[in-house]
Parts: C-alpha cells; sequence; structure tokens
C-alpha cells in the first residue's frame, strides 16, 4: 500500500490519546519497544515517528493525537523520509515551518502569516523597524 494509502483523509480522523500510556501492536514496535508515555515529548515524537512510517492507516488513527502531532511537527517532520514529509504537509495542514519565537504552542492554521519585519532605513537607531 502506499502512502497516499496509508495517511488518512484529513486530520480530523486521528484520534489518538492525549495523555497515558500506549501500547503498540508488534507489527509496529519490537518486544520491549512497546510502550510509549503520550505526556513525554521525546517519547511520543519517537512513537510518532514509528507509527507514521510503519502503521497502516487505522494505525494511524488509533494511536496519533492531531493536537499532538501538530505541536510535534516542527521536531518530527525532520527526522521523516522527505516523501513521507512531503505528503503529510500536502495530505493533513501540517506547517513546515516552527513555530516564531515568542509564540507557545504550534502555529493557528487558519492565521496569515505575518508580514515580515522591514529593515531599519538608516538613522541613529540601527534597530529601528525590527519587532522587540
Amino acid at each position: 500500500m502506499g502512502l497516499a494509502g496509508r495517511l488518512p483523509a484529513r486530520l480530523e480522523d486521528l484520534h489518538g490519546p492525549e495523555r497515558g500510556v500506549i501500547v503498540l501492536p508488534r507489527h509496529l514496535s519490537w518486544p520491549g519497544m512497546r510502550e510509549f508515555d503520550v505526556a513525554d515529548d521525546r517519547v511520543r515524537r519517537s512513537m510518532y515517528g514509528i507509527v507514521l512510517t510503519q502503521g497502516r492507516r487505522n494505525d494511524l488513527a488509533r494511536f496519533v493525537n492531531p493536537r499532538l502531532l501538530t505541536q510535534d511537527w516542527p521536531l518530527l517532520r525532520s527526522s521523516l523520509d522527505p516523501k513521507l514529509r512531503r505528503w503529510c504537509e500536502r495530505r493533513l495542514p501540517l506547517r513546515g515551518q516552527p513555530g516564531r519565537p515568542g509564540q507557545s504552542g504550534p502555529p493557528d492554521p487558519g492565521a496569515p502569516d505575518p508580514a515580515p519585519p522591514q529593515p531599519a532605513t538608516g538613522g541613529a537607531n540601527p534597530g529601528a523597524g525590527w519587532p522587540e
């Protein structure tokens, strides 16, 4: 089955838990490496990487939480195969860019991108025109 058949059609098709311990089935993980605490960011990202690369559509729907995937995506995406990363970003509203400084949580997919800062046009204050 190709990537298109393995990925859910929409982010809303993901129903994984936001807390607790997930025990992955044998077809996804080795014995002794099957339990993942969703509250631990690093452990969760590791599990999401396994499920995204090895899982079937129903595995993704069962184990991956849409809010946590969106939150983790800026860090998780760099560890994925480029083809899988592109498919995820096209199929699901996941953004490839990391959150902006001062922003808590993932970027709002419905929010317009802010205008880039404009450099100063001279004068005594070289930082003028750049946001604080």
